[in-house]
């Protein structure tokens, strides 16, 4: 449980960052601002979102919605809150609904083929 809080914890970090650079790339105070926000930033995502579906296993899909959610501290940190912060919030969550379908079906793959490859111990014969 512990191990898992903490990928949570590292992935909305490294996505937050992520973000973050966008916007410091582009000079946009939020990452839906930038220019190339929807033909590089929001597809790249899905990459990201693919990777970390890997490494969540079953619970796969909360790795795209960490990923399109963690725009939300960068625009509080950048902009403050304002009258839009529920817009946004359900932006972000249609937003993250590919993401998360992305990374749920990347999961889901990364544990058949876990589970189909043989383990040391059983291709060994006990001793």
């Amino acid at each position: 449980m512990i191990v898992r809080a903490i990928k949570l914890l590292a992935l909305l970090a490294a996505s937050g960052m992520y973000w973050q650079l966008a916007c410091h790339m582009t000079g946009a105070r939020e990452p839906w601002d930038a220019e190339a926000y929807w033909r590089l930033w929001y597809p790249f995502s899905f990459i990201l979102a693919a990777i970390a579906g890997c490494f969540f296993g079953k619970d796969g899909w909360l790795a795209g919605g960490i990923i399109t959610f963690a725009q939300l501290p960068v625009m509080w940190i950048n902009n403050g809150t304002g009258a839009l912060v529920a817009v946004g919030v359900i932006l972000l969550g249609i937003l993250a609904v590919p993401a998360a379908a992305i990374s749920l079906l990347t999961g889901r793959l990364a544990m058949r083929f876990r589970s189909a490859r043989p383990s040391a111990k059983a291709a060994r014969p006990d001793v």
